[in-house]
């Protein structure tokens, strides 16, 4: 996890609220640790000044896949950047699109 470039490892819930916030685009997203399942991440997303998280993690089998909407099936990558590109495009059962990815080490505005 630590090649993809938006994920930022164990920062907190406010902490990923105020780096989308600061970006302040709707489809701005990062990826976290969940601080309440260990092994699991959260993907964050921007979409009308609301954060929305998903759970992502990887299978026993070693695929990636989201928690997205109720109903919607679920999809399998075979690596977490696949998982990020497919859920660039939009209608994929989450908020709205990913489109604005905020990177670690990204300067902030002041």
């Amino acid at each position: 996890m630590e090649n993809v470039a938006v994920y930022h490892g164990k920062i907190s819930r406010e902490d990923a609220e105020k780096l989308l916030g600061d970006v302040g685009k709707d489809g701005s997203y990062l990826l976290r640790d969940s601080e309440s399942v260990a092994g699991m991440f959260c993907l964050c997303v921007l979409h009308k000044d609301l954060i929305y998280t998903y759970r992502v993690h990887q299978t026993t089998t070693g695929s990636w896949t989201a928690e997205a909407a109720p109903g919607v099936p679920r999809r399998m990558f075979r690596k977490v950047q696949n998982l990020i590109s497919a859920y660039k495009k939009p209608d994929q059962g989450i908020a709205t699109h990913l489109q604005h990815p905020v990177e670690r080490n990204m300067p902030r505005k002041s």
